[in-house]
């Protein structure tokens, strides 16, 4: 192995189309969703799969098709060496920006030469909560210290407590989750050089992101109802979709890049987590963005786009109110309420968004910024090679 490294480089990010609940990727196991991409990006960037270290990945719901250790099925079912080991990990939303952390950790370590940071959610075929619907997680000690009642920590709560303490309005909401539409939209032939299409049965059944709108209705977001019982702002139209797709980023260290002949996109500057508040839960992403710009010495104004998750459009107005962000430098090709958000695989997605704007762009640093349940965040500052 390597010993201490100086830098953990980006060989390559993709991802899968997102495919909306109940769409086009509905028959697709999970495992063979992730197992395919990860084969195919491999080959694309002509790495012998036996040279990877450790394959992580992010996942949510792991129960049913997505139980058993989704990493490890998911990497021999797509027919790659049994000699590489699986873990996955869930983290909530950040699972696979997690999986990018211990995937740099390990090769700053001197662990590992070759990582794989990946991360997979089939919401269609594996619900949203089903790991704790038949067992409440709740205790005693946490209704104690948090006020609860039998119910779990609610996002969509979390979500209308943090527009109501940014005095941020529905109607801002609204207008954010509509321009994320337009600008996926706009983006969406440069969107589809991240993405590898997804084959079934021989045919190309996703070559892009579904829940995308192209003539978004700002009158008729304005008009939908509360998604949430007992909330008023928070809606369908401005929330995060409920979607299926996976994601794959190869780090790699100096002496892998130097030995295999590979050609890097990128440096991975930092990747760190926070916690906060499980009740309002959400506001995460302002203090990790604090913590990585500390880590690596950075400002704000040395950051040339910003990548913060669009669970709920509160997040990201609160974001930006909080640290002063211009919108026009904010998930610039649109986020979670346009794309989609499946969770385990949106950190890692991210990652291949961001990598996609900054070498269209020629920008030459990203941050991202991800809200998680239970009161965490996860934060990654990259910079781009030429």
């Amino acid at each position: 192995m390597n010993g201490n490294t100086s830098n953990v480089y980006i060989i390559d990010a993709k991802r899968t189309p997102i495919g909306k609940r109940n769409g086009a990727l509905k028959d697709v196991h999970p495992v063979d969703l992730l197992g395919n991409l990860t084969r195919e990006v491999l080959d694309y960037n002509s790495i012998d799969p036996e040279n990877v270290d450790e394959f992580i990945t992010g996942c949510v719901s792991q129960t049913g098709n997505q139980g058993g250790n989704i990493a490890r099925n998911a990497w021999l079912s797509a027919g790659l060496p049994e000699s590489v080991p699986g873990v996955s990990i869930d983290r909530q939303c950040g699972s696979s920006l997690q999986a990018l952390e211990f995937a740099r950790n390990g090769i700053m370590s001197g662990d590992y030469d070759i990582a794989i940071a990946s991360g997979v959610e089939s919401m269609t075929r594996v619900p949203m909560l089903s790991t704790i619907e038949k067992e409440n997680p709740i205790t005693e000690g946490l209704r104690r210290r948090y006020n609860l009642g039998n119910e779990w920590f609610s996002q969509a709560y979390g979500a209308e407590l943090i527009a109501k303490k940014f005095k941020i309005s529905r109607q801002e909401m609204d207008l954010l989750s509509y321009e994320s539409h337009i600008r996926a939209t706009k983006a969406r032939e440069l969107l589809k050089k991240e993405m590898i299409p997804v084959k079934y049965n021989g045919n190309t059944i996703l070559d892009y992101d579904q829940g995308v709108r192209e003539k978004p209705d700002l009158e008729k977001m304005n008009e939908l109802p509360p998604a949430f019982p007992n909330l008023r702002m928070i809606t369908a139209g401005n929330a995060s979709q409920i979607s299926d797709g996976a994601s794959v980023a190869i780090l790699a260290s100096e002496t892998a890049v130097e030995k295999y002949n590979l050609k890097p996109r990128a440096v991975v500057k930092n990747v760190t987590a926070v916690g906060v508040d499980p009740v309002t839960m959400l506001t995460g992403p302002i203090p990790v963005t604090e913590k990585v710009l500390k880590r690596t010495g950075l400002t704000l104004d040395d950051i040339d786009v910003f990548e913060v998750n669009e669970a709920f459009a509160s997040v990201v107005l609160a974001w930006e109110k909080e640290l002063c962000v211009n919108h026009d430098k904010v998930n610039i090709n649109g986020g979670a309420i346009a794309l989609g958000h499946p969770l385990g695989a949106t950190g890692t997605r991210i990652v291949s968004t961001l990598l996609n704007i900054m070498d269209d762009k020629k920008y030459r640093y990203g941050l991202i910024a991800i809200c998680e349940g239970g009161g965490m965040a996860n934060g990654a500052i990259i910079e781009r090679l030429e």
